[in-house]
């Protein structure tokens, strides 16, 4: 490798993440107003055939949800593949709220600023720069590698990583293991030493609607059986209610590293407090020790005098895995019995072990270039498209490798006003990802 081809793909990256920003990829969730995906992927699958890949673009399911999918063959045809994916969508963004335009990709001060600087067009522009680099320099990787640009992982991938699995599984043939975005990300721990942050577990999504009925009337009289009331009532109870503590393997695993990389203690009987000490990225930490459920909409009524007979909320429900049937039981018990309940969407939990050549090949090429820093497993509160390639049998993880200061409070730039990715974590971030795909 040479230090000229390297500065070119981490100068590359930068830019292939600005122009990815610069288009408006925006996933409202109702399908008649997303905008860009076609654009976005047809500007990838040009970028790939410029250097000399066979590209397959994809609508699925959808006009203009555009997935592009490309592989290099490796060493061992053998091996497993190596799944590589990340999602071209992003989530709505004012322009009104933000220091930049959220569409400008602008390079300024440091950083690559726009939607999706972090969720996720910087690893898409990393991914993108290492693949062009590789095709260019006829690098040929240990095993099969496949790229995936993919639509609609901000409404759950039902037009993008869910279709394609139900309907073009032999784009991933042969594919173990995956990669993707929300890991290999830093902390810093104590005194300028970083903790790499790698996913292995996700909470399962379900997004619940309850309905409550009751008699409708005349508001201006005594009304005993109010649907809005009754409503009221259990998202109320439900809003308040703190689900047990639970420590999945994963959890223990990262307070273990902690520990041991700080002498950080994490008592049990005051986990809550212990994990405030992490800082920023006790939000991300907290979230996992059990399960949530916050209610996010309501809906009732059509006049101000009327007693409506139905009324509705939607509940945001993030469960930890192994725990759905438990979950569902408290649900039962909380709302009670004159409140129906249905599934909106239902997505499973992710959890792998954090071993293996693969998170050796991890290690290993974040320390290279961070001597003194170690990985460590966490769980994500979210979700990503691995809830829909583990049905394909792929072990997932999150490994998009930023190195952050320490001061950048990273977690609360997902879906935040002003994202932004530093440009040297992404410069960091690509030299990582060419070591780790050159040994994996």
């Amino acid at each position: 490798m040479s230090e000229q081809q390297s500065t070119l793909a981490e100068d590359e990256s930068v830019l292939l993440t600005s122009e990815l920003i610069r288009i408006d990829t925006t996933n409202t969730g109702d399908p008649a107003t997303v905008v860009g995906e076609r654009a976005a992927a047809e500007y990838v699958a040009g970028k790939l055939a410029e250097v000399g890949y066979e590209t397959t673009y994809v609508e699925s399911g959808g006009k203009g949800r555009g997935n592009v999918v490309a592989r290099l063959a490796g060493a061992d045809p053998g091996r497993g593949a190596l799944l590589i994916h990340g999602h071209l969508d992003v989530v709505p963004a004012d322009p009104s709220e933000w220091s930049v335009h959220p569409f400008s990709g602008a390079v300024q001060d440091g950083y690559v600023w726009g939607r999706g600087a972090v969720d996720m067009k910087d690893m898409l522009g990393m991914t993108l720069a290492t693949a062009r680099r590789f095709k260019r320099d006829g690098v040929v990787p240990p095993r099969d590698l496949i790229f995936a640009f993919v639509a609609d992982e901000e409404a759950g991938g039902e037009y993008g990583a869910q279709w394609l699995v139900e309907n073009r599984p032999e784009l991933f043939e042969g594919a173990t293991e995956a990669i993707s975005e929300v890991g290999g990300f830093s902390i810093t721990v104590k005194d300028g030493v970083r903790a790499y942050m790698v996913e292995t577990a996700e909470k399962g999504i379900a997004w619940m609607r309850l309905r409550a009925r009751g008699r409708a009337g005349h508001g201006s009289m005594v009304h005993e059986d109010n649907a809005v009331t009754k409503l009221t009532q259990a998202v109320a109870r439900l809003g308040t209610h703190k689900f047990p503590l639970v420590l999945t393997n994963s959890v223990r695993e990262f307070f273990a590293a902690v520990t041991e990389m700080t002498g950080m203690a994490f008592d049990e009987d005051d986990l809550d407090g212990s994990v405030a000490k992490l800082g920023a990225v006790a939000r991300l930490v907290g979230a996992t020790l059990r399960d949530t459920a916050n209610p996010t909409m309501l809906n009732a009524g059509y006049k101000a005098n009327v007693i409506p007979s139905v009324a509705e909320a939607v509940v945001d429900c993030r469960v930890l895995p192994g725990r759905r049937e438990a979950f569902e039981r408290e649900l039962d018990d909380i709302l009670g019995p004159d409140i129906e309940r249905e599934w909106v969407t239902s997505l499973p939990s992710v959890e792998t072990t954090f071993d293996g050549a693969l998170v050796d090949a991890m290690s290993a090429s974040i320390m290279a270039e961070d001597p003194g820093a170690r990985t460590v497993p966490y769980m994500l509160s979210g979700g990503t498209d691995a809830k829909s390639f583990q049905a394909l049998g792929i072990r997932c993880f999150g490994f998009a490798p930023l190195r952050l200061p320490a001061d950048l409070d990273f977690t609360a730039l997902f879906h935040g006003v002003d994202e932004r990715v530093p440009v040297d974590a992404l410069k960091f971030g690509t030299r990582v990802l060419d070591r780790f795909l050159r040994t994996c």
